[in-house]
């Protein structure tokens, strides 16, 4: 299988920070998924969403990356919302208890709306 390169836009949305994945989530996703966490965390947000929206693939080695940054933000008491899921991405979060630890919403923008009211 030919990997797509994972590349991480990150945006903030007030004290809201988005970080947009784009490509394949894999192990080798670990150092781009990391440095753009340590960016954004740098800006101190108690709030951060991980869109999925053009993400095609994750496997074994993407889910324990993922898990590492979930780690992080319960330890720097953050918020974190998912979005932008395939069904495929769904099923696999939700057998391995990602939906746990974070929201799931449908879209983006019902993201950024739930998670503004937030305190």
């Amino acid at each position: 299988m030919n990997q797509r390169p994972n590349e991480i836009k990150i945006e903030s949305h007030g004290d809201i920070i988005l970080l947009d994945i784009r490509g394949d989530v894999t192990a080798f996703s670990e150092p781009s998924l990391n440095s753009a966490y340590t960016s954004a965390k740098e800006s101190g947000p108690k709030k951060i969403i991980l869109n999925f929206e053009e993400s095609a693939y994750i496997n074994s080695g993407g889910i324990a990356v993922l898990i590492q940054v979930l780690a992080q933000t319960r330890r720097n008491n953050q918020k974190i919302g998912i979005t932008g899921l395939s069904d495929h991405f769904k099923k696999v979060f939700n057998m391995v208890g990602i939906t746990k630890f974070a929201t799931i919403y449908p879209t983006q923008q019902d993201a950024l709306s739930a998670m503004s009211s937030m305190s």
